[in-house]
C-alpha cells in the first residue's frame, strides 16, 4: 500500500515539474523581444504635445472629445514610428494614463477593479485598459501580481512592439491611481522627463517615508513592495532611499505603509 502511495505522489510530483518547465518555457518564448526601435531617432513631438494637451484638458475640465478623437484616430504604424524611444515612450502614456483614470474615474463612473481592467481607451484604433498602459506598455509586460519578477505570458505582438526597452521604477512615483496614497498627477514633458520623474520620487518618498534610527528599521510606500522587482528588491530600495536622504541604510529592516484607497481624484501638483 505505501508502495503504491509513494509511486502515485512520484508521478504527481514529476507532473507538477514538466508542466512547471513548461510554463516557464512558454513564458520565457512569449518575452522575446520584437524588432528594436532605432533609438537615436528624434520622437515624433505632436504626439508627446497631444498627450500634455489631453491631460490639461482633463484638469481645466475643458471639452476632451477633439482630444479623444485625435487619440483615436492616430494610426497605429505611426504612433510606434513617433515614439522612437524610452523617454517618448514614458511621456506619450504616463500623460494619457493619469488623464484616462480621471476620465473613467469621473464621467464613466468606474472603480476598482474593472477600472484598470476594462479596454476603454481608444488609441489609434485600438482599446486598451489602464493595466496594459502601466503593466505591459511601462512595465514591459510584467504579471501585476508577480512583485515584478515574471512576465506576463502572451501579452500580443501590439504591445509588446509598443513597449519600453527597459523598465524605470520612477514611474511608480508619476501614475496616479485616485488614491489617496497614490502620486500626485503632473505634466511630463519629453526635455524635461527625467528631472521630472527624479523630483517626483523624490517628493514622494519623503513625504512617504520613515526612518527608526534607533531600531534601525524604514517604513515606506507600499509601492515599493507591490513592484519591488522594479525597484531591485530591498537592497535596491534601500540604495534608492540612500540617495534620497543621503544616508547608508545596510543593514536597516525595510517595512511597509498600509495603503489608503480613500477616493481622491483631481490631486495635481502645483506647477
Amino acid at each position: 500500500m505505501k508502495t503504491k502511495r509513494k509511486k502515485r505522489w512520484k508521478i504527481i510530483v514529476k507532473g507538477i515539474l514538466l508542466l512547471l518547465v513548461l510554463y516557464l518555457s512558454l513564458g520565457f518564448l512569449s518575452t522575446l523581444p520584437v524588432k528594436k526601435k532605432n533609438m537615436n531617432n528624434p520622437p515624433d513631438f505632436d504626439l508627446l504635445t497631444l498627450s500634455e494637451k489631453f491631460l490639461y484638458a482633463v484638469k481645466t475640465n475643458d471639452s476632451i472629445a477633439y482630444y479623444e478623437q485625435q487619440l483615436a484616430d492616430l494610426s497605429m504604424p505611426s504612433l510606434k514610428k513617433g515614439l522612437t524611444n524610452d523617454k517618448a515612450i514614458k511621456t506619450f502614456w504616463i500623460n494619457l494614463y493619469n488623464g484616462w483614470f480621471q476620465i473613467l474615474a469621473g464621467r464613466e463612473k468606474m472603480s476598482r477593479p474593472k477600472i484598470f481592467t476594462g479596454k476603454k481607451i481608444l488609441i489609434a484604433g485600438h482599446h486598451f485598459s489602464l493595466d496594459n498602459i502601466e503593466h505591459d506598455i511601462l512595465r514591459r509586460y510584467r504579471w501585476k501580481y508577480s512583485m515584478g519578477y515574471l512576465p506576463r505570458f502572451f501579452p500580443g505582438r501590439l504591445l509588446k512592439t509598443l513597449a519600453v526597452q527597459k523598465i524605470d521604477y520612477r514611474i511608480h512615483f508619476a501614475l496616479n491611481c485616485g488614491a489617496k496614497s497614490c502620486p500626485l498627477i503632473a505634466f511630463y514633458q519629453y526635455e524635461k522627463l527625467d528631472s521630472q520623474l527624479d523630483v517626483a520620487g523624490r517628493n514622494f518618498l519623503k513625504n512617504e517615508t520613515t526612518i527608526d534610527e534607533e531600531n534601525k528599521s524604514i517604513r515606506t510606500s507600499k509601492i515599493l513592495d507591490w513592484f519591488r522587482a522594479d525597484f531591485g528588491g530591498k537592497k535596491g530600495m534601500r540604495k534608492i532611499l540612500g540617495h534620497i536622504f543621503h544616508q547608508d541604510f545596510s543593514g536597516y529592516t525595510i517595512h511597509f505603509n498600509p495603503y489608503d484607497w480613500e477616493s481622491v481624484l483631481n490631486n495635481y501638483r502645483e506647477e
